[in-house]
């Protein structure tokens, strides 16, 4: 059977989710995304990614500030849907919501649950050095990320891979996975398995204060802070460039050997020193810039060996 899909989702993480949907042949009959933001220089009102690939479908899209409420829930019961697919909405969705699809809501979530389970789970498994990581399909609830796990893709997280690259894997890989989930919806072979009750942790949202380097840290620590804020917010530190301290973010580094002060570089390859060990720069941004190989920068600003980061 063909199944009556309500998708809910804003970002571009969500997109791949929503594109594998109607390549299915699933009838997508409403699509619900985040109001339109200002964005841009102009602050124009920009519709979310996924509204906007709603519209290139020729899909309805409803873009309410809140689902709580009578009302709310009358307008969704009306799409008379089977389940409802939902990847980075960013509203929580009220029991009753969570009830009215006769198959319930499937969650695509980028972690291995119960590990990371919130707002930035990409950005938080980085920042914590894990070795792995997962996409997986969950029946939700109304706990926050709590429901049973149905179907889950595994997938090594590299040694400098930053969270936009694992982010773009990720919402690959979950697409695959929410057909087959809803395949085995339609087959009658769906099935769940309760999340363990330990190893429990919770990816609340990047801080604004976490984003600056402190180059008294080990050198993991620094290298894992600057690759999983890649590429927003981004990690950054001070620079004095032509005698003036500018805003140096900082998009990719590899760990390497070395020692010395904090913050001092430490070679022409911009290897730095930390707390513990060292790190080599590869990709910075100036404020205003665009991205560029380390090297390329420090010899067009003139950084030596011996100065330091702020």
């Amino acid at each position: 059977m063909t199944l009556r899909i309500v998708f809910m989702g804003t970002p571009d993480f969500a997109v791949p989710t929503l594109r594998a949907l109607v390549a299915a042949g699933h009838t997508v009959v409403a699509v619900y995304s985040q109001p339109p933001r200002p964005a841009g220089r102009g602050l124009e009102m920009r519709p979310s990614a996924v509204h906007a690939a709603a519209e290139a479908f020729g899909l309805p899209v409803m873009t309410p500030t809140s689902l709580k409420g009578d009302e709310a829930a009358a307008a969704f019961g009306t799409h008379g849907a089977d389940v409802a697919v939902v990847v980075a909405y960013g509203l929580l969705l009220p029991p009753t919501i969570l009830a009215i699809p006769r198959f319930g809501c499937l969650n695509l979530h980028g972690s291995a649950l119960p590990r990371w389970r919130g707002a930035a789970p990409i950005q938080r498994a980085i920042m914590a050095g894990d070795a792995e990581t997962a996409v997986e399909v969950m029946q939700m609830e109304a706990g926050l990320d709590t429901g049973p796990v149905a179907m889950r893709a595994p997938t090594p997280i590299g040694a400098d891979e930053t969270t936009g690259d694992l982010h773009d894997r990720l919402a690959d890989l979950g697409a695959e996975l929410m057909v087959a989930a809803l395949a085995a919806l339609e087959d009658g072979s769906f099935a769940t398995t309760p999340q363990a009750a330990e190893g429990i942790t919770y990816a609340r949202k990047i801080e604004k204060a976490e984003a600056r380097i402190d180059w008294s840290r080990p050198a993991r620590e620094v290298h894992d802070t600057i690759r999983g804020l890649s590429p927003m917010p981004g990690a950054w530190c001070e620079a004095t460039i032509g005698g003036k301290v500018e805003r140096l973010k900082l998009l990719r580094s590899t760990l390497a050997e070395g020692a010395g002060e904090p913050g001092t570089i430490l070679d022409d390859r911009l290897v730095i020193a930390c707390g513990t060990g060292a790190l080599r720069l590869t990709q910075v941004q100036r404020a205003g810039g665009r991205p560029m190989a380390a090297e390329v920068f420090r010899r067009g600003v003139g950084l030596s060996t011996g100065a330091k980061l702020g």
